[in-house]
C-alpha cells in the first residue's frame, strides 16, 4: 500500500503555492504599511495605531489608507501627533446611532 499522503495531489500543491504566495505578498505589505506609519507617526500615535491593528485589523487597515492619503494629498505637515491621530480615529470610527421606539399601546 502506498502512503495517502506521499502521492501529493499536483493541483493542491499549485493551491499551496499560491496561498503561499498570497501570505507572504500579505505579509510584505504589513510590513509596508507599518514601517510607513512608523515614519508619518509620533511614538505616541503610532503606540495607539499598533493597539489598534491587534484589536481589530480592519479598522487599522482603514486608518491606515487614511494616514496614507493624507500624507500623499499633503494635508498633513510632519508627524502625526496624537491629537491629530485621535481626530482622524473619530472621523474614521463608525459611529453608532442610539434606536429610539415608540411602542403605541
Amino acid at each position: 500500500m502506498a502512503d495517502p499522503q506521499a502521492q501529493q495531489n499536483p493541483e493542491n500543491d499549485r493551491e499551496m503555492q499560491k496561498a503561499i504566495s498570497r501570505m507572504y505578498k500579505q505579509a510584505q505589505q504589513e510590513q509596508q504599511i507599518k514601517a510607513l506609519m512608523r515614519q508619518i507617526l509620533d511614538a505616541q500615535a503610532y503606540e495607539r495605531m499598533m493597539n489598534i491593528k491587534a484589536s481589530n485589523s480592519e479598522l487599522y487597515m482603514q486608518l491606515a489608507q487614511v494616514m496614507i492619503s493624507l500624507v500623499q494629498s499633503r494635508q498633513v505637515n510632519g508627524l502625526i501627533n496624537e491629537q491629530q491621530f485621535l481626530s482622524i480615529l473619530r472621523k474614521v470610527m463608525p459611529r453608532h446611532e442610539p434606536k429610539v421606539e415608540f411602542k403605541h399601546k
